[in-house]
């Protein structure tokens, strides 16, 4: 039997390892939405955990910049919007985790930004549509090296924030996270057979908001690092 002939070698996306040359390959990008209570409020959709359970988007891999980069503010927008976030890697199969057996499921962590065409994003949200538009479009995904986990353990808290300019935008601790690590694990793996290379943006703090072309956005994750991006001219 003949084997087959790709048409094109598909690209691999994929993010540094810090501490050697390895690479992480990227299979899926999972997104939390409104993880933080403030941010829910300033979205105008307050959360109640005890009546609610998380939500997710996703993002194509093929959204995935790294930090550093020089990205175009993108097409159809006149809201470009910043969201900082800590990223889980993950690095083992699970289905229907426990909480207790999270942390086996995490391979590291890194600092990400989920950049959103908020006025694409909001028109589509009142219609009842998806997000796709705002939330999944090229280099909206940006985020730093994969820390390996070593004996961080389970993140329960740290400081995360971001500047534009220099000046302080946004500033919260992940243990104010309405769903935490081991939580959301637990019930992402309810629904999705989590695979080694899936990465998932675990929420953003409130004080988001637009930036211009020629912006530089600085954020910072305690024990994880430092991500930065450019806004370049439009396309």
């Amino acid at each position: 039997m003949t084997a087959s002939i790709y048409l094109w070698n598909p690209p691999v996306y994929s993010l540094p390892v810090r501490g050697g040359d390895r690479r992480y390959p990227i299979n899926r990008i999972f997104c939390v939405g409104r993880n933080y209570h403030a941010h829910a409020i300033e979205m105008n959709s307050p959360v109640d955990k005890a009546t609610a359970r998380p939500f997710y988007f996703t993002k194509s891999p093929s959204a995935l910049v790294e930090s550093g980069a020089t990205v175009p503010y993108p097409t159809g927008t006149q809201n470009y919007h910043y969201e900082m976030e800590l990223v889980v890697a993950i690095g083992a199969s699970g289905f229907r985790v426990s909480e207790a057996d999270a942390q086996r499921l995490i391979y590291g962590y890194a600092a990400g930004l989920d950049m959103t065409r908020r006025d694409l994003q909001l028109i589509a949200r009142d219609q009842g549509r998806p997000w796709d538009l705002g939330k999944n479009f090229e280099r909206s995904a940006v985020c730093t090296d994969i820390l390996p986990i070593g004996n961080l353990g389970v993140l329960t808290a740290g400081a995360i924030n971001l500047q534009v300019n220099g000046k302080p935008r946004q500033s919260a601790d992940i243990s104010q996270l309405i769903w935490n690590i081991p939580e959301l694990l637990a019930d992402l793996s309810q629904f999705y057979h989590l695979e080694p290379g899936d990465l998932i943006f675990t929420g953003t703090p409130e004080g988001v908001g637009a930036v211009q072309p020629g912006d530089v956005i600085t954020g910072h994750v305690d024990q994880i690092g430092d991500i930065t991006l450019t806004i370049g001219p439009a396309e």
